[in-house]
């Protein structure tokens, strides 16, 4: 019976030997090939395909020791899709808990207000670790695939800072920003002002793309907002300079000329009447809050002076003279 106590004790000694190394394994900071280790984690992946991902993307350990940590663990159908970084000091039960965490690695990509569609597929071209899929699509089947019932992308992204997970699509955070303005102009329309010439939200969505490229001062956004409902309500011309040079397009060489203002475009307000057909820019909360709830004034004209900001006219008269003191050519 002696040498079945010794072999229990051994056994037993061993056992405790096992379990303080696993312990300390599982503390101890991983090695790793570089500086980091980043990995992107796709739904439904097989618990041994995310060690292979860890360990193929730079993780030094053996892998099944790696696959049956996790597996017995418990935790291992816990564990969250996404895109995860370590760096040094990351111990397996650290890397564990971030994955069930669901603790990612995010990209942030900003788009600015009065950006057009084609500053918006710049940056996410440009944008880190985002699955580029619209490259090679018209802005008419961006739209479709986004159910946009007019076929109109430009205007319908609203202008924010959006953070993504590595490794998802363009249309993901393209999907979330047509929301976003979806919500806004749903919201603001909903608060409007009444006697407003703007039959539906869309014709809102334009006006206020057009606020959005005039507006130089933040304090002018109201009254410029308004010298244009104004002249919808008189059936005077918006003569938007803006306008102009979207209708133009690329071939915009940063010059306005006298005969871009009487090219006749969709999008000429000097050579067209009421709203262009779609909006001219993606505008802010604040643009679109400025048209439905603008400034009470009998403005009919603004000149700009130079400094960002505008000088308001009630007569033709009066706005020759700002003209004629700030600016040289036609102006609203």
């Amino acid at each position: 019976m002696k040498w079945l106590r010794k072999f229990l004790v051994a056994t037993l000694v061993l056992l405790a030997g096992l379990v303080a190394a696993g312990w300390w394994w599982l503390e101890r900071p991983l090695a790793l090939r570089g500086e980091q280790a980043e990995v992107s984690i796709e739904p439904g992946t097989p618990v041994r395909e995310i060690v292979r991902l860890w360990v193929d993307a730079g993780v030094q350990a053996p892998p099944e020791l790696l696959y049956q940590w996790f597996r017995w663990s418990g935790q291992a159908r816990k564990i969250r899709a996404g895109s995860y970084e370590i760096g040094p000091g990351t111990s397996p039960r650290a890397l564990l808990d971030k994955m069930v965490r669901g603790d990612e690695t995010l990209e942030n990509l900003r788009f600015i207000d009065g950006w057009t569609f084609r500053q918006v597929r710049q940056a996410l071209t440009e944008a880190p670790h985002l699955k580029q899929t619209i490259s090679v699509l018209s802005d008419e089947q961006v739209a479709k695939l986004l159910d946009l019932p007019d076929g109109v992308i430009e205007g319908r992204v609203f202008p924010d800072t959006y953070a993504y997970s590595r490794g998802v699509s363009d249309m993901t955070v393209l999907r979330r920003a047509v929301a976003a303005m979806t919500r806004r102009l749903d919201e603001t329309w909903a608060s409007r002002v009444e006697g407003l010439p703007l039959p539906n939200p869309q014709a809102a969505l334009v006006l206020a793309s057009i606020v959005e490229k005039e507006t130089g001062t933040a304090s002018d956004r109201g009254r410029i907002a308004a010298v244009f409902v104004n002249r919808l309500k008189l059936g005077m011309p918006l003569q938007s300079d803006p306008t102009v040079i979207y209708g133009i397009g690329a071939r915009f060489d940063g010059n306005l000329r006298r005969t871009d203002l009487t090219t006749d475009t969709p999008w000429n307000t000097y050579t067209r009447a009421g709203l262009p057909p779609t909006p001219i820019s993606m505008p802010g909360l604040a643009s679109l809050q400025a048209v439905v709830r603008p400034e009470s004034t009998k403005a009919l004209y603004f000149v700009a002076r130079g400094d960002g900001s505008s000088v308001f006219s009630e007569n033709l008269d009066d706005h020759n003279r700002a003209v004629n003191q700030y600016q040289k050519g036609p102006r609203k």
